[in-house]
């Protein structure tokens, strides 16, 4: 085996109980978060202000200011113009949209929740009814690296719920035009209304709404998106609601000596050439399995299209983890609850069934996180940040509630009025007990 070129840091678990350099790396790691920083959060503020009170003209100064707006200014895109460009999708790649909108609908039409309902005693019912929301907004990230995917992985979900109105915001690139793959991906689903913005405006416009042009607020907003985004949507959370923050895409491979270091140097390159910010972590108590996938990642680099970004990923967010043992690399790994997590070691269903945080899961070697992204049909807009260890993927669910409605009789009150009056004369709301006790009055 030749010397590698590209050496990654490596991270000694065996040494956090004795150097409190190594424990506090750790914990930086496991508690790392995916809120963006206060500066972040107050910039999003103020633009989310101008927003809110000056409406379209508002979003239209923002994107002149900060990027994101169209050529020519307009901030909608017409049903014609979505519709066009899907039919001037190239074949090859209308095919794969296609499929990819297929296998999103087929696991999306598995998460559909149920309303059931619920007998607690004899004249108490209580139904849990799944109601689809009217309306949401899907952010989709544009520019310069736009996501036609990530439309698609928002859109869906939201049409297999049953949401009445779905609106898209999404950024133009640098020189004001916009993704013909994205727009025609828009236009193969319906979008019903297409913003042209991005960053905290973006978000302003789909939790405010366009006065002028007619766009109503949405009630939830999903979706990826930069730190402006993210800070954004925390922001307007409690106006409307929001999926989940997300912070930069991230990778980790746990594997052992059955690994192909080819495939894991692979799965790790994809991931960093999400940028410079995204973390890709091998995890491995085989130290030699880290040297041989270190030599794959220096003669993969030698060929990448898109070398420079690459290495800058991995000299700032790459890492290896050394674990004494399987079962302290499975702790690992649930403590830092991976957005994307590759599994390929020995008896790999007995460690998948012990990995309980992480936002996806890829079995095998024959399961890169690439196919996830675009084919498999499960949804990649995922916790980051730690957030996995409470939060899971963007999901049919995503687009609805539940909405308690009880049905009760007098019967059904009589058998529950005593626990009523006696908690609430306990707790001091006398009010509430006279609600139960005047529907008794004047009985034997």
């Amino acid at each position: 085996m030749r010397a590698p070129a590209v050496t990654l840091p490596r991270l000694d678990l065996a040494s956090a109980a004795s150097d409190p350099a190594v424990a506090s790396a750790v914990t930086a790691l496991l508690r790392r978060g995916a809120v963006p920083d206060q500066r972040v959060r107050d910039g999003a503020r103020a633009i989310l202000a101008t927003v809110k009170a000056g409406g379209d003209v508002a979003v239209h100064e923002a994107n002149a200011r900060f990027g994101g707006g169209r050529a020519g200014g307009s901030l909608l895109v017409n049903r014609a113009e979505m519709e066009a460009a899907r039919d001037a999708l190239p074949l090859r790649i209308r095919a794969g949209l296609e499929q990819m909108i297929e296998n999103i609908r087929r696991f999306a039409e598995t998460q559909l929740p149920e309303t059931r309902t619920t007998m607690i005693v004899p004249g108490v019912e209580i139904e849990r009814r799944w109601v689809p929301l009217a309306s949401v907004g899907v952010y989709t990230p544009g520019g310069s690296a736009a996501y036609p995917s990530s439309l698609l992985m928002g859109v869906v979900p939201a049409m297999v719920a049953g949401v009445g109105r779905i609106v898209v915001a999404s950024p133009a690139d640098p020189v004001g035009r916009l993704n013909q793959t994205l727009l025609g991906a828009a236009g193969l689903v319906g979008v019903d209304v297409f913003i042209v913005a991005g960053g905290a405006q973006a978000v302003g416009a789909l939790a405010y709404g366009l006065p002028d042009a007619g766009v109503a607020p949405v009630d939830r907003i999903v979706g990826p998106g930069n730190a402006w985004v993210t800070a954004a949507k925390l922001e307007v959370f409690g106006e409307c609601g929001i999926d989940l923050p997300a912070g930069p895409s991230e990778v980790m491979v746990v594997a052992d000596s059955t690994a192909e270091p080819a495939h894991v140097a692979a799965d790790l390159l994809s991931q960093a050439e999400h940028g410079p910010d995204s973390p890709a972590l091998l995890v491995t108590w085989d130290a030699s399995v880290a040297v041989a996938v270190e030599v794959e990642l220096s003669r993969q680099l030698e060929t990448a299209a898109r070398r420079e970004i690459l290495e800058r990923s991995l000299a700032s967010c790459a890492l290896v983890v050394l674990a004494p043992d399987r079962d302290a690399a499975l702790d690992f790994v649930n403590g830092y609850a991976p957005e994307h997590l590759s599994v390929v070691v020995a008896d790999v269903e007995e460690a998948v069934a012990r990995l309980r945080n992480a936002g996806s899961l890829f079995v095998g070697p024959y399961a890169p996180e690439s196919a996830g992204d675009y084919a498999s049909g499960a949804n990649h807009v995922l916790p980051t940040g730690g957030l996995a260890r409470s939060c899971g993927a963007l999901a049919t669910e995503s687009y609805g509630k539940f909405i308690q409605v009880q049905r009760i009789t007098r019967d059904g009150l009589a058998n529950i009025r005593d626990a009523v009056e006696a908690i609430s004369e306990a707790e001091g709301l006398i009010a509430h007990k006279r609600a139960v006790e005047v529907r008794f009055e004047g009985e034997a």
